[in-house]
């Protein structure tokens, strides 16, 4: 799908251009002016040697920083600090900006403001319950961005993100060091998005006049074993061992277990009917992030 980006009333900001960051602002930059805002100069001068302009603003401890003059909307890609209550880093980049009125502000969150609804589906619509600290800093999060546009009569789009996977961003290493999954029947459904879908979709939430909460995930709520032993089909490795929840406790790690533990369906219908996205299924976006890695598929 092609979104086509309006450019000429000015300067699209980008705050985090890592993994999907820059991959957006190398789509916004072939359209027109962006500026990607990263933490560290080693990090911006790698942005502006790849042809996107870049500045270092760190958000912990940040210098001076003056917004482009002609700032026509933001994109906020960074994550919340590891602990604490909200998102400090949010706040101080909007204190940053000033008396600055963009015309809209993506703001990317995460479906876990959700919680566990023991596999039952939820949309735009469904109450939040997160139930980790990272999702509450989340949602505590999408409200301070709400009050700011509101504030400035701009617009706001909150975009829910399921997890993200895409070129290097397989479980490839896990399955070659033989890395069991948890079986299907002590796990949930799986939500997740491509890298280049979750793009498009920040591309529409700049072009479109939509406002509010969109939930960005594929629709194919695929179990983690399912997920990971058609990888290793596709890339002719074994399929995963499969163990009990119990076993799981030993063999992996805290980080994933605590993924595991909440059970959703993510439902995106306004992602497809108002953003005009209609995300890739599992099948054909573990192909096509296998092409860009340079890696045969299985079977084609």
């Amino acid at each position: 799908m092609k979104t086509e980006v309006s450019t000429s009333a000015g300067t699209h900001l980008l705050m985090g251009c890592g993994y999907t960051g820059a991959r957006l602002a190398r789509r916004l930059a072939a359209r027109g002016p962006v500026l990607g805002l990263v933490r560290s100069e080693a990090s911006a001068a790698a942005l502006a040697a790849a042809g996107i302009p870049a500045r270092a603003l760190n958000l912990d401890r940040p210098g001076p920083f003056d917004p482009p003059g002609d700032l026509a909307s933001v994109v906020y890609l960074a994550p919340p600090p590891s602990d604490g209550e909200g998102d400090p880093r949010l706040w101080r980049f909007l204190e940053a900006l000033g008396p600055a009125r963009p015309r809209a502000l993506v703001y990317l969150s995460t479906t876990g403001v959700y919680g566990d609804t023991g596999g039952a589906a939820v949309d735009e619509a469904a109450p939040t319950a997160p139930g980790d600290a990272r999702s509450r800093q989340r949602l505590q999060a999408e409200a301070q961005a709400l009050r700011w546009c509101e504030a400035r009569e701009a617009r706001c789009v909150i975009l829910r993100v399921a997890a993200i996977y895409g070129p290097h961003r397989l479980p490839l290493d896990r399955l070659r060091r033989g890395e069991p999954v948890l079986r299907a029947e002590d796990s949930g459904p799986g939500n997740r998005i491509h890298v280049d879908d979750l793009v498009a979709a920040c591309l529409a939430a700049l072009a479109r006049p939509v406002a509010g909460v969109v939930n960005v995930a594929d629709g194919c709520p695929e179990g983690m074993a399912a997920f990971t032993a058609r990888v290793a089909a596709l890339v002719g490795l074994p399929a995963p061992r499969e163990v009990t929840w119990q076993e799981a406790q030993e063999a992996l790690s805290p980080g994933l277990l605590a993924f595991l533990r909440e059970s959703r369906r993510v439902l995106s219908p306004r992602l497809v009917r108002e953003l005009g996205v209609t995300p890739r299924g599992p099948e054909a976006g573990i192909r096509d992030s296998l092409r860009e890695m340079g890696l045969p598929a299985s079977g084609g």
